[in-house]
C-alpha cells in the first residue's frame, strides 16, 4: 500500500507527491518546516510544534494558506491514512512556485506538504552504548545573520558539520558559535551534567529551542535536578560527568566520547538513563489522539473510499 502524502489540499500516493522545480523552497531553501513524533497513537506536543511552524512562517513573511486549526487536522488525517501509531511527521511550507529570480513576490502561492512515515535516526545500540561526537570546525550561523528560532528549509550550515563528522567516522558534530561557545549539534540540542547541575546552552548563543529540549528541562526539574540555561564551552564538555543530546528524531541519546576524550566513565550515565525513562513514559501519556471521536467525524465516506 502506497504512502499517502498531503500536497496542497490533496492526499496523493507518495509516487505522485510533487512540487514544481520552480518552487523557491527547492531553488533557494525559502520556507519553514517542523518534525513531529507520534507515540502510541498520540502526536506528541502537536500544538507546540504547529505554533513554532506558524511563528517561523510569520517571521519570514510567509503566509500559510491553511489555518492552524486546519493544519492540525491535516496532520492527524495524514497519520490516519498511513496507519501511524508510532511514527514521524514532517510538515513543510515553501514559498511556492515562482521564477528563477530571488524575489519572493513572484511566488503566487505557498506549497504545503505533510508526510507521515517511520523514522529511526540512530540504531538502538546507540542508546545503550552512546555516541562518539566531534567539535566541528563549522561555526553555527550567527543569530545576527539568521534568527535561530526560525526553523528554515536551509540546513546547509548543519549539513557541512555533519559531513565533517562523517569524514572522521563520528556519529555527530557539536557546533560552536563565532565566540567559541557551544550551541547545538547538527540536528539536536545538547545537555551537560556536572556536580549535580544539568546545563544546556541558552537561546542567546544561537540555538533552536527544541520541543524535546523543553520537555527534558521540565522533566529534570520535576525530578529535582537543577537546570541552568547558560554558556557552555568545549572544556565543559570534556570534563562533564554526562553529556546527552535531545531532538524530535533522536529523542534522548547519550554521548560517551567527544573528540577522542571519554565523557565521564565512557558509558551512558544514570541521569541520562533516568530522564530517558521519564521521557518515554511521558510520550505514552501526553499527546493529541490521532483517532479521537471528534477527529474521526471529520473523515467523510468519500475520503475513506479514496484510500
Amino acid at each position: 500500500m502506497s504512502l499517502k502524502v498531503y500536497v496542497n489540499g490533496a492526499y496523493v500516493d507518495s509516487e505522485d507527491a510533487k512540487v514544481s522545480v520552480w518552487d523557491h523552497g527547492f531553488l533557494y531553501g525559502d520556507g519553514v518546516f517542523e518534525g513531529i513524533r507520534a507515540y502510541g497513537g498520540r502526536v506528541f506536543r502537536l500544538e507546540q510544534h504547529l505554533e513554532r511552524l506558524y511563528e517561523s512562517a510569520l517571521s519570514i513573511r510567509l503566509t500559510i494558506p491553511v489555518t492552524l486549526a486546519e493544519m492540525r487536522e491535516v496532520v492527524l488525517e495524514t497519520c490516519r491514512r498511513n496507519h501511524i501509531v508510532d511514527g514521524y511527521i514532517r510538515v513543510v511550507i515553501s514559498r511556492g512556485k515562482g521564477d528563477l529570480g530571488l524575489d519572493p513576490r513572484k511566488c503566487a502561492s505557498p506549497s504545503v506538504v505533510v508526510i507521515a512515515d517511520k523514522i529511526k535516526l540512530y540504531p538502538e545500540e546507540k542508546y545503550t552504548r552512546g555516541l562518539r561526537v566531534i567539535i566541528s570546525s563549522v561555526r553555527r550561523t550567527s543569530p545576527e545573520a539568521l534568527d535561530s528560532k526560525i526553523k528554515s528549509l536551509n540546513y546547509l550550515n548543519n549539513i557541512l558539520a555533519k559531513i565533517e563528522a562523517n569524514t572522521t567516522d563520528a556519529d555527530e558534530a557539536v557546533m560552536l558559535n563565532s565566540n567559541g561557545f557551544v550551541t547545538e549539534c547538527t540536528a539536536e540540542n545538547i545537555f551537560v551534567y556536572k556536580n549535580g547541575v544539568l546545563r544546556t546552552p541558552g537561546r542567546y548563543v544561537g540555538i533552536l529551542e527544541g520541543v524535546t529540549r523543553g520537555a527534558v528541562i521540565d522533566l529534570a526539574r520535576r525530578n529535582n535536578i537543577l537546570v541552568e540555561e547558560t554558556m557552555i564551552n568545549p572544556h565543559d564538555l570534556y570534563v562533564a560527568d554526562e553529556v546527552f543530546l535531545t531532538g524530535t528524531g533522536a529523542e534522548l541519546v547519550p554521548v560517551v566520547s567527544i573528540s577522542g576524550r571519554n565523557v565521564g566513565t565512557g558509558a551512558p550515565g544514570p541521569v541520562f538513563q533516568r530522564l530517558l525513562k521519564e521521557f518515554r513514559h511521558l510520550t505514552q501519556q501526553e499527546g493529541t489522539l490521532i483517532h479521537s471521536d471528534v477527529a474521526l467525524t471529520s473523515v467523510s465516506a468519500s475520503d475513506l473510499a479514496s484510500e
